[in-house]
């Protein structure tokens, strides 16, 4: 992999005060949502590596959202903000006291992004949605997701309902991360493989630092059929399971666990929490979270039954070089 395909470009930008420092101390610093508050301003842009999967690094450019700063991104630093742009991260504040004004900026940036890096992704955080009553949240989304498709100059995006204070913020950045990993699909095709060997229900692979979900798979099994003849399929959504949003969840849990870790034991965040294995075995189903790789941590469901949950623990730690060396995670 070359180091153009290694090192992501990545713009954060927004209206001043729409979140974009909070999100990304949480998600790339170990920051809790309590603490954001020290956070100051931006001011101009701040230069940021955030190293993902080992071999993927994202080179975030959080951009100072003041109407200063946002004139001068559309002038005299043009070239250089939005050349050789991988992605841009556009937040907007539910709450803002001028949303019109915040668009007609947005569709300012939108025509300099197409006019120096027309292939970039493009993704739209709808940010501190929890400020909505949970009673008019879809409505007011999507009636502001329409409002930014018209002002997108026809280019692709994708719009994500977010917040500091729950899980939604983990879903924003997985969805993100995920569309950036260059080689997802031979790392889908692998982990697709392995579930039907361990006959495992549910893989989820999480990255280490930040512990977003990388990707899952899931396998589909005919009750009428033998373990020798099912069949796979990789699904990004879940519809009909209780929780669809567990992997954010686990995403969440994990980060408060590793913070209660740094205050019993006095290391830092980054350190803290580097558990091997977390065991979970109900009469519906069995499953565990361990340490993978030096960059990824996987969670495995299997049905029940204690034979069947130690092979699958032992196969899945013997499963990791075979992992490197297929997918090329980090190399």
């Amino acid at each position: 992999m070359d180091n153009h395909k290694r090192k992501k470009k990545v713009l954060l930008m927004g209206k001043s005060g729409s979140g974009k420092s909070s999100m990304r101390a949480i998600i790339f610093s170990n920051y809790v949502a309590k603490d954001v508050r020290r956070l100051g301003a931006t001011i101009d842009v701040e230069h940021s590596h955030a190293r993902f999967m080992g071999s993927l690094t994202l080179n975030l450019w959080d951009c100072g959202g003041q109407d200063a700063f946002m004139d001068s991104y559309l002038s005299t630093q043009r070239s250089s903000v939005f050349t050789d742009v991988s992605a841009l991260i556009y937040v907007f504040d539910i709450e803002s006291r001028d949303p019109t004004t915040d668009l007609e900026t947005y569709n300012n940036i939108i025509r300099a992004l197409k006019s120096q890096s027309p292939t970039a992704l493009i993704f739209c955080l709808i940010h501190k949605m929890d400020l909505v009553q949970n009673e008019h949240r879809e409505r007011i989304y999507d009636e502001r997701c329409a409002a930014i498709v018209k002002k997108s100059e026809g280019m692709d995006l994708e719009t994500f309902a977010s917040s500091i204070w729950d899980q939604t913020l983990y879903k924003a950045w997985a969805g993100i991360v995920h569309r950036m990993i260059p080689n997802l699909v031979v790392i889908e095709r692998f982990l697709l493989a392995f579930a039907k060997q361990i006959y495992a229900e549910e893989i989820v692979l999480f990255e280490r630092s930040t512990f977003l979900t990388v990707t899952h798979v899931s396998v589909i099994r005919d009750s009428n059929e033998s373990s020798e003849t099912q069949t796979g399929d990789v699904r990004p959504e879940y519809t009909t399971l209780p929780a669809p949003d567990r992997h954010e969840r686990i995403s969440s849990i994990m980060k408060s666990y590793k913070h209660t870790c740094t205050r019993h034991s006095r290391t830092s965040a980054s350190a803290a929490g580097a558990f091997v294995l977390f065991k979970a075995q109900t009469p519906s189903f069995n499953s565990f979270l361990a340490r993978f790789t030096e960059n990824t941590y996987i969670c495995v469901v299997i049905p029940p039954g204690e034979a069947a949950f130690n092979c699958a623990v032992l196969n899945t730690m013997i499963a990791k070089d075979a992992f490197l060396t297929r997918t090329g995670v980090e190399t």
